[in-house]
Order: structure tokens, then sequence, then C-alpha cells
């Protein structure tokens, strides 16, 4: 009896067995989140970075340049987990944190050449963890869509 959470439920309708771990659709997500993340540390550990990390190169491989508000958006991270985040990156020497001379009120962030060196080394973390995911291709695709219609419920 997993509670469908686009339903809304009155006080009333809530019953004892609503509280059962097992009911709950947050938790197994939440649970594989830890778990592929925890999957992915010894490949991280190879090339230095840390998830958050990783998923930040990720975006500055694609685009090299962004403000870190649109860095924020994309990655779902506040400015609170951003900023030390960055800070880290940046003394490592993976990017750079300038003012945006369009905006001064920007802050851009830009990859380094060391940070797109770094990019070689990571071309095989997707296969690899790709062998931990046993799932079919449409499976994986059907997880994949329905992941991002919960995050853009907001």
């Amino acid at each position: 009896m997993i509670h469908n959470m686009t339903e809304a439920l009155s006080r009333q309708d809530i019953q004892p067995e609503a509280l059962l771990l097992k009911n709950q659709l947050c938790f197994p997500l939440y649970a594989c989140a830890r778990d592929m993340v925890k999957k992915y540390k010894p490949y991280l550990e190879q090339i230095d970075l840390t998830y958050t990390q990783y998923i930040t190169m990720m975006v500055l491989w694609e685009q090299h340049s962004v403000t870190a508000k649109e860095l924020g958006q994309r990655l779902y991270l506040d400015s609170g987990t951003l900023t030390p985040l960055l800070k880290r990156m940046e003394a490592k020497g993976l990017l750079t944190r300038q003012r945006d001379p369009v905006d001064e009120r920007s802050l851009r962030v830009t990859i380094t050449e060391a940070g797109e060196a770094l990019k070689e080394r990571a071309l095989d973390i997707p296969y690899q963890m790709a062998q931990h995911v046993k799932l079919t291709k449409e499976e994986s695709e059907t997880l994949y869509k329905l992941l991002y219609v919960l995050l853009k419920n907001d």
C-alpha cells in the first residue's frame, strides 16, 4: 500500500500503516541514491573527486562556463552547498570563479585546462557504473523519465 504522493490525503484518511517504512515511496529512492553514490566512490577516488564534484565537472565539460546560479539549478544544489564545493574545486585547479563581466552580481564558473584534462580520465566511469545497474535498457529509460517527472513536480 504505497501512498500516492499526488493524492491529497485528509488527516482522517491517514492510517497507522501510512507510517510503515515499507509503504514509503521516498525510502527506496533515498536508499538507491545513497547506494549509487557509494558505488561511484572507488571510481571517483581514482580521479580525486567526490560525487558532487563529479556532477559539477560533467556540467563544465559540457558547457565550459556557467553562472553559479545556473550550475545550482542544473544540479539541484543551493548556494550553501555550492559555494564551499566550488571553493574546494578552485583550490584543486579544476575551475575558476569570477564576477561575470556582463552582470557583476553574477558569479561565473569556468573550467580550467586541468579540469578539461580530467575528462579523459573520467571517460570510463559511466561504463563502469553501468555494470552495477542490472536493468534493461527499457527499464533504465523508464526509471530515468519517472525520476525527472518527480524532480519537475516542484
